[in-house]
């Protein structure tokens, strides 16, 4: 079963656009395969703005969430795996929601990036690289979520 998380979160960012809000999106930065801007990493986390007007080639699958974006007018290509994402919310009034971890879901997570990566390493050099490398126990990395209220 595939987690709940990416199809919340896809929801929420719709829900906060019809209603003509900002779409903010809270990243747990120390996650593996995250891919952010670390100048701008606070506590280990980092919130992003992720409206139409703020970055470019959203992409919300089940295993990642991407997209292009300047930070201080340097273009960078952002991915969070799914995993990491911790909330989201509308910066106008910080309605939202903060994501819990389902049970399993971190394994199942971990799987669905690593066929996405190897999907995408395939169509590049026509290899696959599944199994090649070892996988790190899940109990290893997890953390409890926190949110933090930012004004």
């Amino acid at each position: 079963m595939i987690p709940s998380r990416a199809f919340l979160a896809r929801a929420l960012y719709d829900w906060i656009l019809e209603n003509g809000w900002t779409p903010y999106v809270v990243v747990d930065a120390e996650c593996p395969g995250v891919q952010v801007p670390v100048q701008h990493v606070q506590d280990g986390q980092i919130i992003l703005n992720i409206s139409p007007s703020a970055v470019q080639y959203l992409q919300m699958g089940n295993a990642e969430l991407t997209f292009s974006a300047r930070f201080g007018g340097v273009p960078m290509q952002v991915i969070a795996p799914i995993a990491s994402v911790l909330a989201m919310y509308a910066r106008e009034n910080g309605q939202g929601m903060g994501f819990g971890m389902e049970p399993g879901a971190d394994l199942l997570e971990q799987r669905l990036l690593e066929e996405a990566t190897a999907s995408s390493l395939e169509a590049v050099d026509g290899v696959s690289s599944k199994g090649d490398e070892p996988v790190e126990d899940a109990d290893s990395k997890k953390k409890r979520p926190n949110l933090k209220v930012v004004k």
